[in-house]
């Protein structure tokens, strides 16, 4: 059974869905007194790859990408999930 769905389309709501979601917990992080609370909603990890750059004679071009994503972001990718899975069908 084929999906109703590109494979682009996917990736783009699941990557909307972690940005989301890790916005949200660093607003919700900010806004919230120190302690365990805050701690759990700032810690994060990151995806991607550091810059690196290609050094030719004329130029150099320096590309890199880094996805910060907290817990927040982890529930935001299971909401982008959901309503995949709700669209599709």
């Amino acid at each position: 059974m084929r999906s109703k769905r590109s494979l682009g389309f996917i990736v783009v709501v699941l990557l909307l869905g972690a940005l989301t979601g890790t916005l949200l917990g660093e607003l919700v992080g900010f806004l919230l007194p120190v302690g365990v609370v805050k701690e759990f909603f700032l810690k994060s990890g990151e995806i991607g790859f550091g810059p690196g750059t290609l050094n030719a004679v004329l130029f150099s071009i320096t590309l890199g990408l880094t996805l910060k994503i907290n817990v927040v972001g982890l529930i935001g990718i299971g909401v982008a999930v959901y309503l995949l899975r709700w669209v599709l069908n």
